[in-house]
C-alpha cells in the first residue's frame, strides 16, 4: 500500500490473522450513472466483498443531496458533484484480506467517494439505517397564542455610550501595557 493512502485497519490494533472481523463499506455512486444502473454498482461491489468475505447486511443506494461539494477528476477534468446515492454494505472477513479488497474497491470508476471501518461490536449490533432515518418526519408544528407570544427587543445603545465604552477600554490597554513595560525592566 502507498504511503499516501490510509489503511483500511486501523495499524496500532493486534488482530489475530484468523479471526474474522465485521466491516462495513460506506460509498457514494456518481450521480452521473443512470438511476436503473446503479443496482448493477451496488452488485458489483457486493460481488467484490464475496471474493473475500461474507455480506451480512445492506442498504441500498438512493438519491439524495450531499452536504457539501465534491470535486473528482474525470474524463481528463475536475468535476464538481452537489448529489449522489448513497449506500453501505456490511460484512465479515479476515483482517489479512481487507487491503486487497480495499484495492478492488478503489478501481470501481462509478464510485465518487468510499469509505472502509472495522466496526466495533456494539456498532455491529445496532445498524443505523441513514435511508430510513432520513424519510422519518423530524419536524413539529408549534402552535403559538398570538395573545401571550412577547418578541424581546434589543435595548439600543447610544452613539455616546459606544464611544465612552471604546475610550475607557483604550486607557485600560495603555495601562496594562505601561504595567507590562514596568515589569520587564
Amino acid at each position: 500500500m502507498s504511503e499516501t493512502k490510509m489503511p483500511a485497519v486501523e495499524a496500532d490494533v493486534e488482530v489475530n490473522e484468523k479471526e474474522i472481523a465485521t466491516y462495513e463499506l460506506a460509498f457514494h455512486v456518481l450521480p452521473t450513472i443512470a438511476e436503473g444502473e446503479v443496482e448493477t454498482v451496488f452488485q458489483k461491489l457486493k460481488d467484490i466483498i464475496a471474493k473475500k468475505g461474507e455480506v451480512t447486511i445492506e442498504e441500498a443506494p438512493a438519491h439524495f443531496d450531499l452536504a457539501y461539494e465534491i470535486i473528482k477528476h474525470l474524463e481528463g477534468r475536475n468535476r464538481k458533484f452537489t448529489s449522489a446515492y448513497f449506500g453501505w454494505v456490511r460484512f465479515t472477513a479476515k483482517p489479512a484480506e481487507v487491503e486487497a479488497l480495499t484495492e478492488e474497491i478503489e478501481g470501481v470508476d462509478e464510485l465518487l467517494r468510499h469509505l472502509l471501518t472495522k466496526l466495533t461490536k456494539l456498532e455491529d449490533a445496532n445498524p443505523f439505517y441513514f435511508h430510513e432515518a432520513l424519510e422519518e418526519k423530524r419536524i413539529e408544528n408549534i402552535e403559538v397564542d398570538d395573545k401571550k407570544a412577547v418578541v424581546k427587543k434589543k435595548p439600543e445603545v447610544k452613539e455616546e455610550a459606544k464611544e465612552e465604552v471604546a475610550e475607557e477600554t483604550k486607557e485600560e490597554v495603555k495601562k496594562e501595557d505601561g504595567e507590562a513595560d514596568a515589569e520587564k525592566v
